[in-house]
């Protein structure tokens, strides 16, 4: 029996009940991942203050707000942690408790502490208060996750997490287990196995799980073989199967920009809400009489996409995710159209093309109506984000980029990579010979990741790294004379400011990145079936990019059921192994992907709008009456992908206690 998605949004709703119980005369402290969880799916801080809060601070907390939690009349603090409480969360908990005069406090958390189990967990927090403290440490039962979409669940406390590269001479895909993975590493991929357990156990699943990559490979093996989940399996009734994907295979996707979608380039091009990793700020001083120019109007509190709370937004929302571009813009002027009728509102239907300003002039009649706005403020949220997505110069710049990435595709079906590196220079400018349509430094980083994920194993050689050598050169002499380092730069350099950026260390970061190139390159040697997602075209076609995904999904949507080769199942146990062994030599089925009537693709490392969108579409043409889940650790846009391939200090130890 398959889980019906209404189950999981149940889920992601039933999370927050310890919470919600405990929130009456409360002052609540939200990590930033259970912060965006609640903002997804939790009906977000209204929720909590509809249940009694006091108030919703962010953890870390500032010290005037861990002061205040005493002075505002609070019986408790309640703190809300995504994962774990270790590390730097344990500090912040401390600091707030040590400067609070609150003698009652509340931990919802999940994982294992690193100080033992919930009675060591309150001996601490009662140590942190002083005298006369009382603790209680309550352990979450399924996971904080962010429903994104229908098919779309993230689980926020792990956004951090991206495979490894294999590196040169690096270990083949039998031998990497747990204990190769860097310290961080295997702490979030214990902390995702305890998340996806707790999730499984929620929805009642039996699963049989599959790796595609070496990551995926471990993750698999730990889950199969952790006691919770074994135990679980026993019982339970619901048949899965769960298929991890390892991200580090097809770095194309999450760079390219072949997808035609509105969610895609509205996540790719506003600004990002601060303190979140996924939604984005929405301008709301259209909606308003104040007369300012200023993109990020600070007076103004910004909109979001995340409606849990609005139907008809939610619904919009989903239109956004699965419609081509032009269908959901159609789509958001339907919605607001009806919107205003309904208001009574004198809207003058036009058919035709939706332009944004179109759009704008129905959001106008909304202005001075303040019972409309209030009853379709979520709705005006998602159509303003339409709007300024549209007018965007980085709007016009996605098709100068899937342009480019056509002709890469060519390039590279004809000629060696150093002759496409040496086509590329040219286009490398410093800031002051910059017009608005060439690409900054970020931009080629992008189109450079494209290139060796797509291009694969790459011969190397002398003509190689003199044609790399000259691309690090224009590279660095380009970000050393940026006027100001974007966000992106500074954490790819580890500068703060182009004042402290020197030629050296430009070079080391260059040098850095272009190590990592060749690592892409080699991401998929040790595939089979899989080690290309380059169609190099012939007379009659183009050449063409086939994503690793769809790859994937369409050997597990095969009639034929063939035994998949790079599609790996992971045993849970004796009978497993006994049945894998037998099937050599008698006529036993092996466990297939395919068996099940519930499949969900755990993409480790990231998934695009546009690959949560393929896979659905293949599922149901493929496979019909198999429901089909994405779940990842981040919705990644071409820039977020970056900064996770390159920023220094991505998933840092967090242990600073």
């Amino acid at each position: 029996m398959a889980v019906p998605v209404p189950e999981l949004r149940r889920v992601c709703r039933q999370a927050w009940e310890p919470v919600l119980a405990r929130t009456r005369h409360a002052i609540v402290f939200l990590d930033a991942a259970s912060a965006e969880a609640l903002h997804w799916g939790g009906g977000g801080a209204g929720e909590l203050l509809a249940a009694g809060a006091l108030a919703v601070r962010a953890l870390p907390a500032e010290a005037a707000a861990a002061a205040a939690a005493g002075a505002a009349g609070a019986a408790r603090l309640v703190f809300v942690v995504s994962g774990a409480l270790r590390g730097g969360t344990a500090t912040a908990v401390r600091g707030v408790l040590g400067q609070s005069a609150v003698r009652h406090c509340v931990l919802v958390c999940g994982g294992e502490a690193e100080g033992g189990g919930p009675a060591e967990l309150e001996e601490a927090l009662r140590r942190w208060m002083g005298e006369g403290g009382h603790a209680e440490v309550v352990p979450r039962g399924p996971p904080l996750l962010a429903p994104i979409s229908a098919e779309l669940c993230l689980l926020p406390g792990l956004a951090a997490l991206l495979p490894s590269l294999p590196g040169p001479g690096g270990p083949g895909p039998v031998e990497v287990g747990p204990g190769a993975l860097p310290a961080e590493l295997r702490a979030a991929v214990r902390a995702m196995v305890g998340d996806l357990d707790a999730l499984f156990a929620a929805l009642g699943l039996r699963e049989e799980s599959f790796a595609v990559g070496a990551l995926s490979r471990i993750i698999a093996a730990e889950l199969a073989g952790y006691a919770p989940a074994r135990n679980r399996r026993r019982t339970a009734t619901n048949k899965a199967s769960v298929v991890f994907v390892d991200r580090m295979l097809d770095l194309a996707g999450a760079v390219g920009h072949y997808g035609d979608n509105l969610a895609e380039k509205i996540l790719s091009v506003l600004p990002k809400l601060p303190g979140h990793k996924t939604d984005v700020m929405v301008n709301m001083v259209e909606l308003t009489a104040l007369q300012t120019t200023d993109e990020i109007c600070n007076i103004i509190a910004p909109g979001c996409l995340a409606q849990p709370n609005d139907p008809a937004a939610k619904a919009l929302w989903e239109s956004f995710m699965n419609l081509k571009q032009k269908e959901a813009v159609m789509e958001a002027r339907r919605h607001l159209v009806e919107a205003a009728s309904r208001e009574n509102l004198p809207i003058k239907m036009s058919m035709g093309r939706v332009t944004p300003e179109q759009l704008s002039s129905y959001i106008q009649l909304f202005r001075n109506n303040l019972k409309a706005l209030e009853n379709h403020c979520g709705l005006l949220q998602l159509v303003l984000a339409t709007v300024q997505t549209l007018k965007h110069p980085q709007t016009s710049k996605w098709d100068n980029f899937l342009a480019f990435e056509r002709l890469l595709l060519q390039t590279i079906g004809e000629s060696e990579m150093p002759t496409v590196l040496k086509q590329l220079l040219p286009m490398i400018k410093s800031y002051n010979k910059r017009t608005k349509d060439d690409y900054t430094c970020e931009d080629f980083l992008i189109l450079l990741v494209y290139m060796y994920s797509v291009v694969g194993e790459i011969r190397s050689g002398k003509e190689l790294d003199a044609a790399e050598e000259e691309v690090k050169k224009a590279l660095v002499k380009a970000i050393c004379e940026e006027a100001e380092l974007s966000p992106l730069l500074r954490k790819i350099t580890g500068c703060d400011s182009s004042l402290n950026l020197t030629s050296q260390k430009a070079t080391d970061a260059v040098n850095d990145i272009f190590q990592s190139l060749r690592d892409i390159a080699r991401a998929r040697m040790n595939m089979k079936q899989f080690n290309s997602i380059h169609n190099p075209g012939s007379n009659t076609h183009q050449a063409s990019y086939k994503p690793l995904l769809k790859q994937v999904v369409e050997e597990i949507c095969n009639p034929d059921r063939p035994d998949p080769i790079d599609i790996e199942h992971v045993s849970s146990g004796l009978t497993d192994l006994l049945k894998t062994g037998f099937s050599m030599f008698m006529k036993v089925n092996r466990p297939h992907p395919g068996d099940h009537p519930l499949l969900i693709i755990f993409m480790v490392g990231g998934v695009t709008v546009s690959e949560v969108k393929m896979v659905k579409d293949l599922v149901a043409t493929r496979k019909p009456g198999t429901q089909v889940i994405v779940l990842s650790s981040a919705l990644l846009t071409p820039h977020s992908a970056i900064e996770l391939l390159f920023a220094k200090g991505r998933l840092q130890p967090d242990t600073d206690i």
